[in-house]
């Protein structure tokens, strides 16, 4: 756990959508503060990547990404990706979400690191809107 008993303040830069948006959320959830939604999405955003960065560490999870339908190529190059990470991948399940997108969610078991480059790869591809990656360390 990270001690936070010292507080430094920051500046940061937003587009200004990207502040309406988090404004809502921070409305919708009870926040009583911006200081207070950005320390909680931080130590999500911490505590996420330091699992996926434990070397040997075996980890659990569920894998989202939501995708444009139509992006030329975009279904091959999924599938490849899940052909190259069968040893990580379980169980994979389509699902068509709209005449524009679809949903394709994974169950995946391995190591943190590897698990961290299925996402990645996953989240740079063209046509890509959304890559969630929930995982929890086995043991």
């Amino acid at each position: 756990m990270i001690e936070e008993t010292d507080i430094t303040r920051i500046a940061i830069s937003l587009p200004e959508n990207l502040l309406k948006r988090f404004d809502e959320v921070l409305d919708i959830r009870g926040y009583s503060s911006r200081s207070e939604g950005v320390r909680d999405a931080l130590r999500t955003y911490v505590s996420h990547n330091k699992w996926m960065s434990q070397d040997g560490s075996e980890h659990l999870g569920v894998l989202s990404l939501v995708y444009q339908h139509d992006q030329h190529g975009l279904l091959v190059t999924i599938s490849d990706i899940e052909h190259e990470f069968r040893e990580v991948v379980a169980v994979s399940l389509h699902s068509y979400i709209s005449s524009a997108y679809c949903l394709e969610i994974m169950l995946v078991r391995g190591e943190g690191a590897k698990l961290r480059v299925l996402y990645d790869r996953l989240l740079t591809q063209k046509g890509v809107e959304s890559v969630k990656l929930a995982i929890i360390p086995m043991g």
